[in-house]
């Protein structure tokens, strides 16, 4: 294979940006499309039932509160070891990396406690409605912080390796937009499942 197929840091004429931000991007609306189907079939869930439980009544909105300002900060962190690795700061790139993977951990561990809380409160998939609907919302969202933490923390390897630098750094540009991504679907899921 010639060396322009397997470069892809390449910028592609017709688009302006690298054939792997691109990748990303078309990812991210394929991601965009799929929570926009959950998100649909739970409003239009709740609009047409008959009485719908109060979330304040059944959520422990403080702590979905918390998560939420662990994930902004995450998102921090995350410009943070971009700007890092653009002035070849291997150390606080490997630094915010870290951190920011171990605020996604940390917010998984405060989301099972979540789901702990609320199975035993009597709140279960098969309980209501509502139930169905905040499992699978809240467990899919779950799963791609979860994906995330895990690629941040390959990235953070790689710069432990001097994999990185102010030259190439797309794969953590990339993964920064897909963590971005997933806070800010956090941010919506916890506004339509918690504050309306």
């Amino acid at each position: 294979m010639s060396e322009a197929v397997l470069d892809t840091h390449s910028v592609e004429p017709n688009t302006g940006v690298s054939n792997a931000k691109l990748g990303m991007w078309l990812f991210l609306a394929s991601e965009v499309m799929f929570f926009t189907g959950l998100i649909g079939a739970y409003i239009v869930l709740r609009l047409g039932a008959d009485a719908w439980p109060d979330p304040n009544e059944i959520l422990a909105t403080g702590i979905l509160a918390t998560n939420t300002f662990i994930l902004i900060v995450s998102s921090v962190t995350m410009v943070m070891a971009l700007h890092a690795v653009q002035h070849n700061d291997r150390g606080k790139l490997i630094l915010f990396l870290v951190l920011t993977a171990l605020f996604g951990l940390t917010f998984l561990c405060i989301k099972a406690y979540d789901y702990n809380h609320m199975w035993h409160e009597g709140t279960t998939l098969s309980s209501s409605l509502f139930g169905s609907c905040y499992y699978t919302l809240t467990g899919f969202h779950g799963l791609h912080v979860l994906a995330g933490v895990i690629s941040i923390a390959c990235l953070a390897i790689g710069a432990a390796r001097g994999s990185w630098n102010s030259e190439q750094y797309d794969a953590i540009e990339n993964i920064g937009l897909y963590w971005h991504f997933v806070d800010l679907v956090w941010i919506i899921l916890f506004a339509i499942l918690c504050l309306i």
